[in-house]
């Protein structure tokens, strides 16, 4: 069977269906390239990112919600992974220019409301969008990190950091065929800092990444299941697809109670 072209995404959709649409918000999958862990592929942020960013959008689209999803950019900040054979860094300022040309696109056609799906736990997009807001003050530019859209622990045993249970579940039902065998994961063990406010979180520095984790993952991934990552997903998506749905319909200069 044939299958249908998504008005909402725009790299199926066409000239004729795009420019008898007037769009409200448009939405930006943003994930990275690097390794997680033995049994994930190198691009499982970049496929969370753009599942979210698509199921969402088909949900509100199917609501009179009227969004387009972007193309994923697929290089994340992987400055503590740079001793790692082909993980793939975007600096924060190169970022920044691209998120500007982005938002220039935006506000030259009148799409004032930006949505980042962030895939990336090294992407950080708060003081670019403070910075956006002065270029381009008619945007308003906001960020999601998908994973916190609902709460994890309600669903897994033991979440994880990257490429642990919940990562893998949710690879098991976006991209099965792409996952390997858990017998062929990691452990997903990793060391912590030794000074204390690096430990408790209330000071934050890069972590160099093969000094923490010998195999690329943290968290252990060995009872992820493909049944979890449905579930979380579905509820995950459901909740971005309601703020989708409430962004379309806010007044971008009357945001405030």
């Amino acid at each position: 069977m044939k299958k249908a072209i998504r008005p909402y995404v725009l790299a199926e959709t066409n000239w004729k269906s795009v420019k008898e649409t007037i769009f409200t918000v448009a939405v930006l999958p943003w994930g990275a390239t690097e390794a997680h862990n033995y049994h994930l592929p190198y691009a499982t942020d970049n496929f969370q990112a753009e599942y979210i960013a698509i199921a969402a959008g088909e949900k509100a689209w199917n609501n009179k919600a009227k969004v387009i999803v972007l193309p994923t950019i697929p290089f994340g900040v992987n400055t503590g992974q740079m001793d790692i054979s082909l993980c793939m860094n975007m600096n924060p300022s190169t970022q920044y220019a691209v998120l500007k040309d982005v938002v220039e696109v935006l506000n030259a056609h009148e799409i004032h409301k930006l949505v980042i799906v962030n895939s990336h736990g090294g992407n950080n997009f708060k003081q670019m969008i403070r910075e956006l807001s002065l270029e381009f003050p008619k945007v308003f530019v906001c960020s999601i990190n998908w994973w916190q859209a609902v709460n994890a622990p309600a669903y897994f045993d033991e979440p994880g950091d990257h490429a642990g249970e919940l990562e893998t579940s949710a690879m098991q039902h976006i991209a099965p065929h792409l996952v390997l065998p858990l017998d062929q994961a990691g452990n997903g063990n990793a060391k912590k800092f030794k000074i204390k406010g690096l430990k408790e979180g209330w000071v934050s520095a890069q972590r160099q990444w093969t000094e923490v984790t010998d195999d690329t993952g943290v968290g252990n991934p060995q009872l992820a299941t493909k049944d979890k990552g449905k579930r979380f997903l579905e509820d995950v998506t459901q909740n971005v697809a309601e703020f989708f749905e409430e962004l379309h319909h806010a007044d971008v200069n009357n945001m405030y109670e």
